[in-house]
């Protein structure tokens, strides 16, 4: 008797549909074979599905067992092809009907409960798109599938349940999508009134945050860089609903939604140490998975001591900056992960970190400190917006910020700032597909952010002293543009250009 099962597969952020036939046969002997390229997980089914079942006390038929999955020349990964599969003996072995237009995912325990099993949106965005309107996933993955709209998810506790379901003899109910409150959130670690004195370093921390630019923050050891990169997320906006839903489906593929959790609603802050790989940095593997590029889709990647990073993850972050999104390729398997996220760096001057004190001396060599320097190559330096130094505070001016903390800003009034440079940015972008200044091509550069002739007339000059890249010309732009958003100004102004040109890129000896 032959079963079909229908189920999903996913490769990268693409979903497509998987025939999980099962047909258990009276002739020949007893046996149990999975066949359409399944990788180890799928193949450890069998042992996980026999086991369930009996838990269950449910007699494992002793016929011979076979499962295709279909399409045969698609890999079929993970663990979510055990409920199909025992699905597809029990409504043999029981003589219950698989409802139309239904879907199933979902990994068993022997004890014949299901898992928490990832990529349960995915197939929930899947279903909206081709007509299922049924989910059968487990009761921790329930929640997420929930999400879309239009679709019924039904939460399956264990193989006796979802038995009794489809038998009539006890119904299980379709799960109501319930957000996840933010308190239950992680909170964000540091406060920007906890930051005392480097007023200008904050100012360069709020353009950042209202127009999605990049930023890198120079200067000696224990100046407050770090303080202010974490404490960057209390002051960035929430995501709208296209971008929540881009980061959750990137979440829910690398099986980073937690059991019960709901669409993410607020921009990642990913801080790998310097000692991470390429493949956990960039993503890949023999299986590509998103590494933490991709995970820091539309929040920020702060990568502390930047310096210290080997030069091929520096180099591999060049098309990410440029194009928002990475592309994997390996011998068998090509994926895009998009990966449009604000790049945070800190970095010392020199070795020892003193080259721009202004009062401990540095004990490095000319030759150490352009040798140090030389680790970030131009052309990343040139995909940074804003470029700023990080002097160590006085103790004087530390103390009288610690008596008058009261009166420093905190970071739910600098949100609020910047939501209102994002709303405007908003609306300015309501018919286009970016959704900040920092996403702007040459041509919505062209057609948004019009310069009057004294405001284009600094701008050539500082060009030309500095010699800036066209790059780094257009960026300056965006910066300006950024920057009358925030002074709720519909032109950009000569102090706007002004303002935004202390940020361009320089060199650390003119830091």
């Amino acid at each position: 008797m032959l079963i079909k099962i229908p189920s999903v597969a996913n490769k990268g952020l693409e979903t497509i549909k998987v025939d999980v036939e099962v047909n258990l046969a009276n002739k020949g002997l007893p046996g149990f074979e999975i066949v359409g390229l399944p990788d180890k997980a799928v193949d450890e089914s069998k042992e996980r599905v026999r086991t369930a079942i009996i838990s269950s006390d449910i007699d494992f038929p002793q016929k011979k067992i076979t499962v295709n999955m279909a399409p045969a020349d698609v890999p079929k990964e993970g663990s979510m092809y055990d409920l199909p599969i025992a699905l597809g003996i029990l409504s043999s072995v029981l003589e219950f009907p698989i409802p139309q237009k239904s879907l199933f995912l979902g990994e068993l325990s022997f004890d014949g409960s299901l898992r928490h099993t990832k990529g349960a949106f995915l197939m929930a965005l899947f279903a909206k798109e081709f007509g299922f309107t049924n989910l059968y996933v487990p009761k921790d993955s329930a929640n997420e599938a929930a999400a879309i709209k239009g679709i019924k998810v039904f939460p399956v506790e264990n193989l006796v349940q979802i038995c009794q379901h489809f038998l009539k003899q006890e119904e299980i109910f379709p799960v109501d999508y319930k957000e996840v409150e933010e308190e239950n959130l992680a909170p964000v670690e540091f406060d920007m009134k906890e930051v005392l004195g480097q007023e200008q370093a904050k100012r360069a921390v709020e353009i950042a945050a209202a127009g999605g630019h990049n930023l890198i923050m120079v200067g000696s050891p224990g100046s407050g860089k770090t303080m202010l990169a974490r404490a960057l997320p209390g002051i960035l906006p929430p995501l709208n609903d296209a971008e929540s839903l881009e980061v959750t489906k990137i979440y829910s593929a690398a099986g980073g939604i937690p059991p019960g959790g709901s669409l993410i609603t607020r921009r990642q802050f990913r801080s790998p140490h310097h000692t991470a790989s390429l493949a956990g940095l960039v993503g890949g593997g023999s299986k590509p998975q998103p590494g933490e590029i991709s995970l820091a889709h539309r929040g920020v990647l702060f990568l502390d001591e930047f310096n210290e990073f080997p030069r091929s993850i520096m180099e591999a972050l060049r098309q990410p900056l440029e194009d928002g999104y990475l592309t994997i390729s390996r011998s068998k398997q090509r994926v895009v992960y998009p990966a449009d996220f604000m790049l945070v760096a800190s970095a010392n001057p020199c070795p020892c970190g003193f080259a721009m004190h202004p009062k401990k001396t540095c004990t490095c060599g000319p030759n150490q400190i352009s040798k140090y320097q030389k680790r970030i190559s131009g052309p990343i330096l040139d995909r940074i917006d804003l470029h700023i130094s990080v002097m160590p505070v006085d103790t004087a001016e530390f103390s009288d910020n610690q008596k008058n903390s009261e009166f420093l800003e905190p970071s739910a009034k600098i949100k609020e700032r910047v939501i209102e440079a994002r709303e405007k940015q908003k609306a300015r972008f309501a018919d286009e597909t970016i959704f900040s200044n920092s996403q702007m091509k040459n041509t919505h550069v062209k057609k948004y952010c019009k310069l009057s002739k004294d405001v284009e007339a600094i701008l050539t000059q500082a060009a030309q002293k500095f010699q800036l890249s066209a790059r780094s010309y257009m960026k300056m732009i965006k910066v300006a543009r950024t920057i009358a958003d925030l002074d709720n100004s519909d032109e950009i102004q000569i102090n706007h250009m002004a303002e935004a040109l202390q940020y361009k890129p320089k060199s650390y000896e003119s830091a």
